[in-house]
Order: structure tokens, then C-alpha cells, then sequence
């Protein structure tokens, strides 16, 4: 049959299975069922339910959301979920049935969660969108997305819902975790890293796997910072800000595309025909596939009240162009009906189906349906997957203060070191939301990296006194070693250079409750350098117990605590830490010890006393499993930090909204304070110092039509080897609209050692000059402009550029 044909084109192939379709058929294509509920696993016998039977053999089904699922949500836990392999043999056993109990053989399309690794049993989990933003490093996110790919499609997933390309607005909402960060230039490099990453060379390879933009758009812009409030905005900023990411993404060819809950100026992303169809269809020639966010057709009846009931609900949403409903209800529901009365053009049902039957082509499910569970089992959580996590963590952790270099510590003079607070040893506070249950070992807390770190340095360093003491293997000892000088002198040596890990956790993240504080102060007193992580959570409740605030231990429960301050649906009013940490901070404050502060959190923290108080301050965002070790590293000097902000952390909340990229007009000052954050886009410090040249650019004028290049000479200036993230800058001086003071047009992460230079180069041309003009095009003016090289958006360095007509 002509469908079947591999030799035949995905056009002729899907004309040919749409003409063999019954209008049951169809519709079924654009459901997609919860994965989850589809199987019954017990102690590894998989099982599939009469439920999901009957929905194959009644029609079919086009998806299925998150079959490889597990979080408190799904219900799936460690106990009754599916590991590597059983995930791989679950996802065939779905295939098969679908393929050989239906009436053509259609295979069903598995999308999954992945914006910070899959979301199943044994998957990697790397550090969340917002610290893979602060590195900077472009090649390594898309190292990671393909690391992602080969998880997932190992297992039989072929779609992810992911990359998030939000632009954040209001860091109150509880997804900031999830996105790059607040500027539509570097969320643009780092989306089409995440689609050249996750889709490969091509679809149907086996490693690769279907990206979905998300989400589109606006939705890091709503209201008060309240996840899926109303967004007002014009199409001028849509263009230049929101919708560039996706642009970007568009072009280097993403299969899918997700509409945002939101709605834009009154009207729904979900049924938005001027973004749906005029922007992303006829002026960007997407031609993939477009599914809802889970239950969004069913808020255009119940929520936004465009709707009156879901029959209408389902006919507006698929007329907009929408392909696939996740979730299925409302189209799985309504669609044969409403094309039977009338109510829906049977081409309309015709295009969507087209759309998800093509997908399946491009991704080779009707030659290569299954997965090998071997090669499942091999590559998910593997060792070298393990390891650019940790690197992903050690890169985007963010060195915001550092007072008489207080850090890197040193083995040799640290002394008893105390690690206190809610998020020093709490796996799940470390890895955000959108994260499957994981176990106690998989997870690397920064309690569990500063005693590993230091465990291993003095097995290390016991080695190195041996050598001194001319005591190498055993047999090597000298006579009357027990109790001889040399002896001595090694264990006066061993307990000089070794040192002791203390831990309380002092409090929880929420709650007014002080029970831990007599303890904590108590083991810090005791230490010479206090270690204090506090900050948020994005953890669900996993129902694995709570902590006991004297002990540190765990204590079980059936009503364990639930943390979460942060994480989809969290939205916040404050950005001050929350409970009483603050409060424990500033008790062992008092005790006059050294005073590290590790923020591990999905959000900025604003916190003044800690700003001017604290000795040294890490922002680790959610580090992901290896976050411990990451931290470890920096905290002793192993990694330079070079993680640098990719959101303004503002002074006080009611700054907000500051992103650095507001416009020149925005004013200048409140009463009470200034607009200028506390620490700016683009900042973060290093154990080392950078010296910049002044930009020089190869001609000082160009037309609107040419390039130049503008150079830098960036030197390492200090004791220590570091990478520097160059960021470039542009200010169009004059302009016939009002334009934001700075726009980020470049970066490079460049990495020197002590003493070296680097020449970083970038290109200016009419991509990096433009905006958009008074009748929505791109335009580039003639005039001056500014070019800006520097650190950050608040240290740069200048050089003039004329633009004249061609």
C-alpha cells in the first residue's frame, strides 16, 4: 500500500492513509490520552488496561501524553513506575497493540516532558532551563538536548514539549524556573541550539527526537506575574521580543508548536488565528504540527468564556489551527459530531490529521515503531550523561558576591566547616519542577558534595604526607612504624589538613516555625565557616517525609510537608526568601564565623540583609542532580565560577517590572528608590579578574545594507584560569520609535588562562541594527549607534558606528 511505501513521499504517503480514513479515525488522530493510564505495571509485569484496548480498536489514537510520566501528578512512583528498560518495553507493547488491533495499523505518537532532561524513572535530570541559561554556553546546552533525544527516543518517546522560550516579565510567576531568562536574543541562540540538539540531522535516526516550542506566546508577560493571566501588549513588542524566540526556532525547522493558556489584548493563544495561521503559517512557512496545552480547549468554555460549551469550544480551536489536543477530552469528545451536523468542514478535520500523520512519517514510526530495552538500559542515566550535568551546573552557577575573597576555600585552612539550612540536604529542593521521583542515590545533595569533596581530598592528601614521610605502600613502612617520628609527624599532618562537615538544617522553606534553630546555632558555633543553603522549592510531594529540624534525619509520614514555593501554578507576591530563613540566617549571623550563602531556588531572591551581610553568595538556581557536586567544586576552587545572570535581580519588589531592556521612556526613579537592579543582567563574578581593550570596529560607517565587525581584546589578569562571557551590546542613539537603552546583539564564552588573550570578533549588520518599524516591518535606520562590549549590561565599553542609506 502506498503508506507503507518508505520510497513514496510523506505527502503522497499521507494523502493516501487520509483517504482510507473514516471521520472516527480521523478524529482519533488528533487525541492524545494520558500515557500513564494506559498500562498497569506490577513488580515489572506491564500490562495494558481494557480502556485503552477499546480506544484502539473503536478508531485509534493519534498520542499519548507522557507514558514514560512519573511525579506525584501521574500518581507513578519508584515503586509502581517503569525503569529504563521496562519504560522501552512498555512503549512497544503500546505500539504493538495499537499497530496490529487497529484497522490501519497507525503507530501512536509518545510526547514527553524534557525541558530539563525526560521526565521518567532513571532519566538524567540536568539543571532547569533558568541556570542552563546563565552558562552562556550554547554548544553545551545543545550538547545537552542531545543527550535528552537519545534518552527519550530510547525509550520510544518521539515528541518533547520543550524548549520553553517564554520571556520572563515578572519573576513572581512560579515558571520562571523553566525559561532561559529575560532577553529574546540570547533565548533565540539558545532555542535553536535546543532544536538542532533534540531534532538532529534528521527525525527518523532513532536518537532524535520532535521539538515543541512552548509557549506561543506571551505567557511569560501576564498579569501581576499569575501563571496564564492576561497579557497586554502590543504587536510592535510581540514581534521584537516574544515571537523573535520562536522565529529563531521556526527557522532552523522545529516540528511542533504549542499556544500559550494565555490570552493576548482578549483573544486566546489557543485560538488565535492572526498568531495561529497569519504569523506562524504564512509569514514563517511553519508547516509542522500545532496541540494545545493540557485542557486549554476546555478553558475557552470555562475559564475565558469565549466558548459556550465545549462543542464550540473544539470547532473554534481546530478552525484557528490547532492539530492535536492534549489531553484529547474535548476533541475526542465533540469533532465527529460536529463534522456529522455540519457544525466543522470535513477539510478542516482533513489538514489537522495531514499535519500529525506526516509527523509520524518524518519520524519513522511506521518502519521502526519499537525500541531496543537493552540499548534503553545502557544509555539512560548514563556516566557521561551524569557528568555534563554536573558540568551544566558548575557552568550556570552564579557568583554574586565575594568579599575579601572569602572564596575558593581552602582544604588546608577551612577548618570545621558548618552546612546548614532547608536546601543543604534535600534532593528534591535541588531539581525543579517537571522532575520524576528519583532515589536518595542518584541525587547529589551540596551536603552530600562538600563531604564527598572533602573526603576525597584527604585520601588524596594522605597520600601526599606519606610520600613526604617516605611511607609509600605497606610493605615500604619502616621498621617500628607505629610508633616512630615519621608516624608522628604524618598524623600531626593528616588532622592539621583534614576537616570535619557539620550539618543542621535549621528550618523548613515555609512555615513560621523555630524548632531548628537552637541546633543549628548550636553546630554552627562549633565551625569555622558557616555554609548556609536556603532559598525555595519547586518539589511536589513526593509523600517521602519531612525533616526533623534537630536530628537533620527524615521522618515519614502520611501528611509529609510540602515546601513548594515555586513551580507551575506557584506565582508569589514577595521575592524574600520564605518561612523564617531569613531569621535563621541572621542568627548565625551573630555568631561572627565566616558566612557562605548558597541560594538554591527557581526565582530571584531579593534579600538586602543578605546582599550586605553575607561574606560570599552563590546563586545556584535548581543545579539537577549533579548540583551538589557542582557546588562542591566551586566552593573549593576546582571550578572557576563564569556563570553570569541572564535576569535582573531586582533591589526591592517593587522595582518590578526591570528587566535591563526596558525602554529609554520608562523614567527614572520611584520615591523610595532608583530603577537600577541590585545586580544586573548579565553579571557575575569570577576567582579571577578580566581586563577588556576598547571595541574597535573595521569601519566606523557603514549603509544600512553592509557589516562591519567590532573587536575586543579580552585578557586574564588574574592568579586563576576562568571563562569569561563577552557580551555585546547596541543603543540606537536616535530613532523614529522609542527603542530600550541597551539590546544584547552578541556573546562569547571565552576561556583563558593566567596572563592570556583573546580576541573575541563579532558582526554587525542590518540583523543586529534592526527593529521594528511603524508599519511592522523590520527597518534599519540610518544614524548613530552605540556599540557596547563589556562583563555585563552595566560595564561595557563604547565605540561609535554611523549607518548611512546604501
Amino acid at each position: 500500500m502506498t503508506y507503507k511505501d518508505q520510497s513514496k513521499s510523506v505527502e503522497e504517503r499521507v494523502q493516501h492513509l487520509l483517504s482510507l480514513m473514516t471521520t472516527e479515525e480521523k478524529v482519533g488522530q488528533l487525541t492524545q490520552p494520558f500515557g500513564w493510564q494506559t498500562y498497569t505495571n506490577d513488580q515489572g509485569n506491564i500490562t495494558l488496561n481494557d480502556s485503552f484496548k477499546q480506544q484502539v480498536e473503536n478508531g485509534g489514537i493519534g498520542s499519548l501524553y507522557g507514558a514514560l510520566r512519573a511525579d506525584p501528578w501521574t500518581g507513578v512512583t519508584l515503586e509502581n513506575g517503569l525503569s529504563a528498560r521496562e519504560g522501552a518495553e512498555a512503549v512497544n507493547l503500546i505500539q504493538r497493540y495499537a499497530i496490529e488491533h487497529s484497522r490501519l495499523g497507525i503507530p501512536i505518537l509518545i510526547g514527553e516532558e524534557c525541558s530539563h532532561g525526560h521526565m521518567a524513572i532513571d532519566g538524567t535530570v540536568y539543571p532547569v532551563p533558568l541556570l542552563l541559561g546563565s552558562t552562556w554556553n550554547v554548544d553545551l546546552y545543545q550538547e545537552m538536548c542531545r543527550a535528552v533525544a537519545r534518552e527519550t527516543r530510547a525509550q520510544g518517546g518521539a515528541v518533547t514539549y520543550s524548549p520553553v522560550l517564554d520571556v520572563v516579565r515578572d519573576p513572581r510567576w512560579g515558571r520562571t524556573e523553566e525559561c532561559f531568562g529575560e532577553d529574546p536574543f540570547l533565548i533565540g541562540e539558545l532555542a535553536v541550539a535546543s532544536v538542532e540538539g533534540l531534532q538532529g540531522e534528521s527525525l527518523d535516526r532513532g536518537d532524535t527526537v520532535a521539538a515543541t516550542l512552548k509557549h506561543f506566546v506571551g505567557y511569560g508577560s501576564s498579569e501581576g506575574g499569575r501563571n496564564a493571566g492576561p497579557v497586554h501588549m502590543g504587536w510592535r513588542e510581540l514581534l521584537e521580543v516574544d515571537l523573535y524566540p520562536f522565529r529563531k526556532a521556526v527557522e532552523a525547522g522545529a516540528a511542533s508548536i504549542m499556544p500559550a493558556y494565555n490570552e493576548i489584548d482578549g483573544t486566546p493563544c489557543t485560538v488565535n488565528t492572526e498568531l495561529l495561521e497569519d504569523v506562524l503559517r504564512k509569514d514563517w512557512g511553519f508547516d509542522g504540527l500545532v496541540i494545545t496545552d493540557c485542557g486549554a480547549i476546555n478553558m475557552l468554555a470555562s475559564g475565558h468564556d469565549v466558548a459556550a460549551d465545549g462543542m464550540e469550544a473544539s470547532v473554534q480551536a481546530i478552525e484557528a489551527g490547532i492539530d492535536m489536543e492534549m489531553s484529547g477530552e474535548m476533541f475526542g469528545q465533540y469533532l465527529v459530531q460536529a463534522v456529522a451536523e455540519g457544525k466543522l468542514d470535513v477539510k478542516i478535520l482533513d489538514q489537522a490529521v495531514s499535519r500529525v500523520l506526516a509527523l509520524k512519517f518524518r519520524l519513522g514510526l511506521f518502519e521502526q515503531p519499537y525500541v531496543d530495552a537493552d540499548q534503553a538500559a545502557e544509555v539512560i542515566g548514563s556516566e557521561a550523561h551524569v557528568q555534563l550535568a554536573r558540568q551544566l551546573a558548575a557552568e550556570g552557577v552564579v557568583l554574586l558576591k565575594n568579599e575579601a575573597d572569602t572564596l575558593p576555600l581552602s582544604i588546608a585552612n577551612v577548618g570545621r566547616i558548618a552546612v546548614i539550612g532547608p536546601n543543604a540536604d534535600q534532593a528534591y529542593n535541588q531539581l525543579g519542577d517537571y522532575t520524576s521521583p528519583q532515589p536518595k542515590s542518584k541525587v547529589a545533595t551540596v551536603l552530600d558534595g562538600i563531604r564527598i569533596k572533602l573526603a576525597n581530598r584527604v585520601l588524596e592528601h594522605t597520600n601526599e604526607v606519606a610520600d613526604r614521610h617516605g611511607m609509600h605502600e605497606k610493605d615500604d613502612r619502616p621498621a617500628g612504624y607505629g610508633d616512630n617520628h615519621a608516624a608522628k609527624n604524618l598524623a600531626s599532618d593528616l588532622e592539621r589538613d583534614s576537616s570535619e562537615v557539620l550539618y543542621a538544617p535549621g528550618c523548613r522553606i515555609k512555615g513560621d516555625s523555630k524548632e531548628g534553630f537552637e541546633r543549628a546555632i548550636e553546630v554552627a558555633s562549633q565551625a569555622d565557616t558557616v555554609i548556609m543553603v536556603v532559598g525555595g522549592s519547586s518539589a511536589r510531594d513526593f509523600g517521602e517525609g519531612t525533616i526533623d529540624l534537630k536530628t537533620g534525619a527524615s521522618n515519614v509520614s502520611d501528611n509529609s510537608w510540602n515546601d513548594m514555593e515555586c513551580g507551575e501554578g506557584i506565582d508569589r507576591m514577595t521575592l524574600g526568601l520564605a518561612g523564617v530563613q531569613l531569621e535563621l540566617i541572621q542568627e548565625i549571623h551573630k555568631l561572627g564565623k565566616k558566612l557562605v550563602v548558597v541560594y538554591i531556588n527557581g526565582r530571584p531572591i531579593t534579600e538586602p540583609w543578605v546582599d550586605e551581610h553575607a561574606d560570599a553568595i552563590l546563586e545556584a538556581w535548581y543545579p539537577g542532580q549533579e548540583g551538589g557536586h557542582a557546588i562542591a567544586d566551586i566552593l573549593f576552587g576546582d571550578v572557576n565560577p563564569s556563570g553570569k545572570l541572564t535576569i535582573s535581580i531586582p533591589k526591592h519588589v517593587g522595582q518590578l517590572p526591570i528587566y535591563y531592556n526596558g525602554k529609554r521612556s520608562r523614567g527614572k526613579r520611584y520615591l523610595e528608590e532608583d530603577l537600577e537592579p541590585r545586580y544586573p543582567f548579565g553579571y557575575g563574578l569570577s576567582y579571577t579578574t578580566f581586563e577588556y581593550s576598547e571595541p574597535k570596529l573595521s569601519d566606523a560607517s557603514m549603509t544600512v545594507s553592509d557589516s562591519v565587525t567590532v573587536s575586543v581584546n579580552v585578557t586574564n589578569t588574574g592568579r586563576y584560569a576562568g571563562a569569561e562571557v563577552v557580551q555585546m551590546y547596541i543603543s540606537d542613539v536616535v530613532s523614529s520609535l522609542t527603542r530600550p537603552a541597551k539590546e544584547l546583539k552578541g556573546f562569547a564564552k571565552v576561556n583563558l588562562e593566567p596572563g592570556e588573550t583573546q580576541t573575541v570578533e563579532f558582526r554587525i549588520g542590518a540583523e543586529q541594527l534592526q527593529y521594528i518599524g511603524r508599519d511592522l516591518k523590520p527597518v534599519v535606520e540610518p544614524g548613530q549607534f552605540h556599540i557596547h562590549i563589556g562583563s555585563s549590561v552595566n560595564d561595557t565599553q563604547m565605540a561609535e558606528l554611523t549607518v548611512r542609506e546604501a
